[in-house]
Order: structure tokens, then sequence, then C-alpha cells
């Protein structure tokens, strides 16, 4: 079985691994949630066939030119396992190139929460400078505002309490919102391909959450991880979407292992929220309740390599 169906409160979701499933539409390399739709909303959040909550890439600094490493967590060997009635845990054994482990915890919680829990260790010691990247993508099915807004803003104006609109002109343009003490740099091979996390806004976080709106509703993103985490947008990294006549949104975000270590586990915990729109008020409402205290400079970044 590589999927399977949920409905908790107020959420129907689709969980499953990186198969294909001609029943569901489902194209091979779309790891986890296949679905997701709220008991007001009458389509996916997601774009058909794709998926939210996508591992994506796994980054070394190297390897990026060959499809197959670029986009190992979708191609290399995934198992599935239901966890009850509320949700399920993918895992992928050491994959082929990193040989990195990991295992995604995916479960619905009422009302509105979808809590998603990430481990992973490396086997092998095959990442040349030092750092481990992880890349999670979301694909958002044809909104209307295709923005990510989260809690941060210009670069030498702290302690403003702002919020930010991030919606990039183009692919791979000003894509990445680092934390505002994140000084780590990842170290690329000279001559590598482009991609969304080379790209780096004007702008820096002071929370690492965002949300956006999906129609009638909101789908707000929550992460809590000791290493650096990254928020990340594209305008059209879902492909363009005919029955609307416009562009699918990626809203995705990366998690940064500085100074990794052989055989030790590193967790990342996310909790998504889809819920009917609300003031922001809520919204910050829902991040203190899950994340309190979590302020700018909680995040534990090295430097690294110039």
């Amino acid at each position: 079985m590589a999927k399977a169906s949920f409905e908790v409160g107020d959420l129907v979701a689709v969980i499953g691994d990186n198969s294909p499933d001609e029943e569901h539409g489902q194209r091979a390399g779309y790891n986890g949630v296949w679905a997701l739709r709220h008991r007001t909303g009458d389509r996916s959040l997601f774009v058909p066939g794709i998926s939210g909550l996508n591992l994506e890439h796994i980054i070394s600094g190297e390897g990026e030119e060959d499809r197959d490493v670029f986009f190992e967590p979708r191609r290399a060997p995934m198992g599935f396992r239901r966890l009850g009635e509320t949700g399920a845990e993918l895992h992928q054994p050491p994959t082929p190139t990193f040989f990195l482990e990991s295992w995604t915890r995916i479960e619905l919680r009422e009302p509105h929460y979808l809590d998603m829990t990430f481990r992973c260790r490396a086997t092998q010691h095959v990442f040349p400078y030092g750092y481990i990247g992880l890349f999670w993508a979301s694909y958002i099915n044809g909104p209307l505002d295709k923005s990510m807004y989260f809690p941060g803003g210009w670069t030498d104006r702290p302690g403003t309490d702002l919020w930010s609109q991030l919606c990039t002109p183009a692919h791979n343009r000003d894509s990445t919102v680092r934390g505002r003490n994140d000084d780590f740099r990842m170290t690329f091979m000279e001559g590598s391909p482009n991609a969304l996390y080379k790209n780096f806004s004007p702008l820096v976080w002071d929370r690492p959450c965002f949300y956006g709106h999906f129609e009638d509703h909101v789908f707000l993103v929550m992460i809590d991880g000791e290493d650096t985490v990254r928020l990340t947008h594209s305008p059209s990294g879902g492909g363009v979407n005919r029955d609307r006549s416009t562009t699918n949104p990626a809203w995705d975000f990366q998690y940064i292992i500085p100074d990794y270590e052989i055989n030790m586990e590193y967790e990342l915990r996310v909790r998504t929220v889809f819920r009917e729109r609300c003031p922001r008020e809520e919204i910050e409402a829902e991040l203190d309740a899950w994340m309190p205290g979590r302020e700018s400079g909680d995040t534990n970044t090295k430097e690294g390599e110039p």
C-alpha cells in the first residue's frame, strides 16, 4: 500500500509515498500529502497529481546537474505505513547517492491541524562541504493570491514586529528568506546549476513560519528546528493551471544541518493549519500556542565556508 485517506475534524487528506497511483492520478515522485481539502472547500489545496510537504531535494553542494541526484528523495525507494486512523509514516532507507535515511510521520489532529515530524541520519561521509540541506515543496492549486506572508522585514530594522509579503516575480528570483541571524553559507561546486535555494530575498524572518490564502481558507506553516530554517517561494513551481488560467505557486521551506555527524539523528517538527480565513490576530494566536517564545535568534546557526 502506497497511500491512505484520512478524515479528521475539518480536514480530508491523502498521504502517500513516491509511487505513482493511477486511481488517484498521482505522478511518481511526489511523496507527502497528495491531497488536502477543508470540509467547507470543494477542491484540494495542493495541485492534483503532485503534492504538498513533498521532500524534494537533499542538498550537498554537488551533483545538481544530474536530475536523479537533484531529485533523489523522489526517485529513491520509499516505504509507506499507516498509523491508525489519523496518520502515516514514510520511511526512506539510505539513498543511493547521499546514503541518507529518513522517516516522515504525518498526523492529522482536530480541528484543522496536520503535524509532520521528520527524522534523518547520514550513514556515510558523502557531503563534501560538511552540511546537509533538505528541501520541501508544497504546490498550491492555482490560488488568486500567490504570496507567502511571514513575521519579519528588513535586515537592518530588527524589533519592528512587522509582517512581510513574499511574492517573487519569477522562478529563482529573490526566492529564499533566511532568519535574521542566519549567517551560514552553503558552498556549491563552481558552475553548478541555479536553484531556488541559491537565491536570497533582501527580507529576513523573525519567526520561522508563513501563511498564504487559498480561496476562503488560510494555510499556515510553522517550523521548529534547532538548525537553520529557510522559507522559499516560486510563483510557478507547480506549473501552469490551465483550468484557472494562472500558475501554481510553490510555498517551500528548507532545513540546513551545518557540521553534520554520521549516524546522529536530526529532527524537524512542522505544524500546518488549514482553516477558514481569519484575522491575523488568530494566526498570531496559533503561533504563540504552538511555538511559544520562539523569536528571532533562537536558531542554532554556525558560520560555514566563505
